[in-house]
């Protein structure tokens, strides 16, 4: 007996014993998934109950890093008109326009500031937080003039110490090294009233998109510069004095932190004094080191105790070894070292 073939239905371009065939395996596909997911979502539930990092407590909410990042983006806008948008209005009422762009951003800042206390104190009272929202707010925003021109003389700073630069506007609106600067000192306002999260998000945020680790707490004097940036650590406990540069990849860390949260209140950063310059991948290491004015600190070296005033410091460079080619050197074998 011949078995003869389904007969094919045009239905979607698929006969009806195709559609048969596909309907079978997808139902055990899917049934795999189910259970996967099933499971999936079972064992992460019993985590989110037993871990109390997870999930909101007691309905209380962190900030929303989102919130703050676009805060970070917007109030560029209001430091450096003209560069981070454009509207009329801002040509024509500046005044009126700024107050209008400032009254939104003070709302946004107030609310996150006031759920990181919520947050942050489980036993403090929503009025409490609202109270010192509206106080470091206000604070904040006062100060925000101050920020502006401190960001002037850092934009001054860059101009004069780099030459590859063509103008002011070219480092506002392009400069990596600028850009941390500016979200650090917003950030760092916040630190020192002692917000909790928020000037994190933002700082490493900046981290994120520069390569550039500035940490809020930091104490950074005016005519700040750093120029490249990539791979640039500034730790909690730093102070930087006036007029000084970094270039990329320079630590300005802790000797150790092997005794973790014990050092939470202890100077473990450099001090760097007035008029100093520190070239690539330098690491200067220690709460008790301090650099003196008018030092310059050569690239790739390593400090861990304090450089006197007024001197240059530069690592021994290591000795080249230069080979002649045994023979003529193709083109071919270009890279090969044995020739």
């Amino acid at each position: 007996m011949i078995r003869r073939k389904p007969e094919r239905e045009e239905i979607s371009g698929c006969c009806r014993w195709c559609r048969q065939q596909r309907f079978q395996q997808t139902g055990g596909a899917m049934d795999i998934k189910k259970e996967a997911i099933l499971k999936a979502a079972g064992d992460l539930t019993e985590n989110y109950h037993r871990e109390e990092l997870f999930m909101p407590k007691n309905g209380r909410s962190l900030p929303n890093r989102a919130v703050i990042i676009d805060l970070v983006r917007d109030l560029r806008a209001v430091i450096f008109p003209g560069y981070f948008g454009e509207d009329t209005a801002a040509r024509i009422f500046p005044e009126q326009f700024t107050a209008y762009l400032l009254n939104d951003y003070y709302d946004r800042l107030k609310y996150q500031v006031e759920i990181a206390f919520l947050y942050a104190d489980q036993q403090l009272q929503k009025e409490e937080a609202e109270k010192k929202a509206e106080e470091i707010c206000s604070s904040f925003f006062r100060k925000l003039p101050e920020v502006q021109r401190r960001l002037l003389k850092d934009v001054q700073a860059g101009f004069d110490g780099d030459p590859a630069a063509k103008s002011k506007e070219e480092i506002i609106s392009s400069y990596p090294g600028l850009f941390a600067i500016y979200v650090y000192r917003l950030a760092h306002i916040l630190y020192l009233d002692k917000v909790p999260y928020i000037p994190r998000i933002m700082t490493e945020y900046a981290h994120g998109r520069t390569g550039i680790d500035i940490n809020p707490g930091a104490e950074i004097g005016d005519y700040f510069f750093i120029d490249h940036g990539t791979g640039v650590v500034i730790g909690e406990t730093t102070e930087i004095g006036n007029n000084v540069k970094l270039y990329q990849g320079v630590t300005l860390g802790a000797l150790s932190t092997r005794q973790g949260q014990q050092l939470a209140d202890v100077k473990r950063h450099p001090t760097i004094r007035d008029n100093v310059t520190i070239y690539s991948n330098s690491t200067v290491l220690g709460g008790e080191t301090v650099i003196g004015e008018n030092t310059i600190i050569g690239g790739n070296t390593f400090i861990t105790s304090s450089i006197p005033a007024n001197t240059k410091v530069s690592a021994k460079s290591p000795e080249l070894v230069i080979k002649q080619p045994k023979n003529t050197v193709s083109q071919a074998a270009v890279w090969d070292w044995e020739n």
